[in-house]
């Protein structure tokens, strides 16, 4: 039974996640082997996407027969990516020649493929064969290069005939060569990744040959130990022998230039498609300096609230939390702590109100499901228009170790800053374990990267298709400043926090006036930000 490749994303039990624009997903590694028996929602293999990695499992009980991809190679939606049997049922000893099919096979010299016939009986064991001499045995040898893989035999439909067991070897030069498969659970698959082990390298200590954790950990310290001894003995080599050696009067040796060409991730492809036709917008720049010193100071408020409600009675609250958007807590608040950006992207959802048209997309073409007699009234002879929306779904660029994402904070608008917060911390933690889904990362309306918390003072940020502006934030610093002139006393230098603001804007849209204006309402909200009580929802 050919299965289709027609969906990418969670397959479990209770839940299923569609999703839409997908055409073809990257084959990360297969789970499952020609030969080995699946269930239902059993795991296959393990996909990653433009927006998100996922594992497919089986819809169906049977044997895998045939694999269409190998690990890395590109799988297209609606074609077959595995064949399933659904009418093979094994005997018990075919089960135990799937085992066995699946073990590592040491290396030794190659040698000619052999095969061997056994008569099986009714109940699936060995029948004797008279008539037929014992042939003396000869002890195989293996191949260094090569796999073994056995047909299974199964039980004859009239109950006595025998059987023919077909035990061969296959060039390593062959598709089907792969790794052998591995009994552990996600978690452990994703501790490897983080570690950056081969865990198909790990003999497992668990239950049938299971990896665990602890034997993940076990491997991780011995090659860190066997690293730190070479680099040891290298290190004492090396010291030695610049001491006994005289240097040259000319040591340097002209090096060639080497390129490596790498492919790019999938989460690179997609930055790469999705950033060159953001190239094809007129983008603006517009800069501006904010002095965030009142806001420093209704955080560092808001922080003690969090800290007091989040602390059990009589203990002291420790004030080391990260100062990250948010973390969960045990408390009655989903955050502990509070970070500069759930304010700003309030504050900019509050300009959205006065300037709708920063929420804005511009629309190019026709919807297919309009005629063009429709679209000619519409927009007057086809023209390029405007389409506003009402929902304001700010997107956070975040870097990860996969690369940029984007997830989309939705409906702004109708949250508080702790709110705001809340999500932004479940998708700080999702993105950097590769686990934001289509819908985390879809739908954005506008656009807000906090690249100061890496450095830098400025940006130019690129504005995101489907979009007609972009706010990035610079880091924070502290500089000295006048302070206001209070009844005629000399004017005093104060110390203040601030940053910069660069906003990028669609030029087709977007005149430099409107800009300007949209961010003159960020800035007063961010210096006065107790205007924020007014517009609470």
């Amino acid at each position: 039974m050919h299965y289709c490749l027609k969906t990418v994303g969670d397959f479990g039990a209770n839940r299923r996640v569609e999703t839409a624009g997908i055409v073809e997903c990257e084959i990360i590694q297969w789970f499952v082997e020609p030969g080995a028996r699946v269930e239902q929602f059993s795991p296959l293999c393990e996909v990653q996407s433009d927006k998100a990695s996922s594992e497919i499992s089986s819809k169906y009980d049977g044997v895998v027969k045939r694999l269409y991809y190998e690990p890395g190679e590109m799988a297209r939606v609606g074609k077959p990516f595995v064949d399933i049997d659904t009418q093979d049922v094994e005997s018990p000893a075919a089960a135990a020649s799937s085992m066995l099919a699946a073990e590592p096979v040491p290396e030794a010299p190659p040698v000619q493929q052999a095969e061997l016939s056994l008569p099986v009986s009714e109940s699936g064991s060995s029948a004797s064969a008279p008539n037929v001499p014992p042939q003396p045995a000869v002890k195989p040898e293996i191949a260094s290069t090569s796999s073994v893989v056995a047909e299974a035999p199964t039980a004859p439909a009239d109950g006595g005939r025998q059987t023919s067991v077909t035990e061969g070897i296959v060039d390593s030069s062959t598709p089907r060569n792969r790794k052998r498969a591995v009994l552990t659970v996600p978690a452990v698959r994703h501790l490897s990744k983080i570690h950056d082990v081969d865990i198909s390298l790990i003999s497992g200590t668990g239950r049938d040959g299971r990896v665990l954790k602890e034997d993940i950990l076990r491997y991780v310290a011995e090659e860190k130990e066997k690293a730190s001894s070479a680099t040891a003995f290298a290190s004492s080599s090396t010291s030695s022998a610049a001491f006994y050696t005289p240097t040259p009067a000319s040591s340097h040796v002209p090096q060639q230039q080497v390129e490596t060409t790498q492919a790019l991730s999938p989460t690179q492809q997609y930055m790469f498609r999705t950033m060159t036709r953001s190239l094809t917008i007129p983008h603006f720049l517009y800069a501006d300096e904010v002095d965030f010193s009142e806001l420093a100071l209704l955080r560092a408020r808001l922080n003690k609230v969090l800290a007091a409600q989040a602390a059990p009675p009589g203990q002291q609250v420790s004030q080391s939390a990260s100062a990250g958007a948010g973390v969960e807590g045990s408390g009655q608040w989903a955050v502990d702590k509070l970070s500069y950006l759930p304010f700003i992207i309030k504050a900019v959802s509050l300009a959205l109100y006065r300037y709708p048209i920063l929420n804005a997309r511009v629309d190019l073409t026709p919807s297919s499901s309009t005629s063009r007699e429709a679209a000619i009234k519409a927009n007057g002879n086809g023209k390029p228009s405007l389409v506003y929306r009402s929902l304001h779904n700010i997107g956070v660029a975040m870097d990860t170790p996969s690369g940029l994402v984007v997830p989309v904070i939705k409906d702004v608008g109708s949250r508080n800053v702790l709110s705001i917060a809340s999500e932004l911390a479940r998708l700080q933690k999702a993105a950097f374990r590769g686990k934001l889904t289509p819908a985390d990362l879809g739908g954005g309306t506008i656009t807000v990267s906090n690249i100061g918390n890496i450095g830098g003072t400025y940006v130019s940020p690129v504005i995101v298709e489907k979009e007609v502006a972009i706010l990035g934030i610079g880091r924070m610093r502290t500089v000295p400043a006048f302070g206001e002139e209070v009844d005629g006393e000399e004017t005093k230098i104060v110390k203040k926090q601030v940053c910069n603001f660069s906003w990028s804007a669609d030029h087709r849209a977007i005149d430099g006036a409107t800009m300007a204006r949209a961010a003159e309402v960020v800035r007063k909200i961010v210096e006065e930000p107790d205007v924020m009580v007014l517009h609470l929802r």
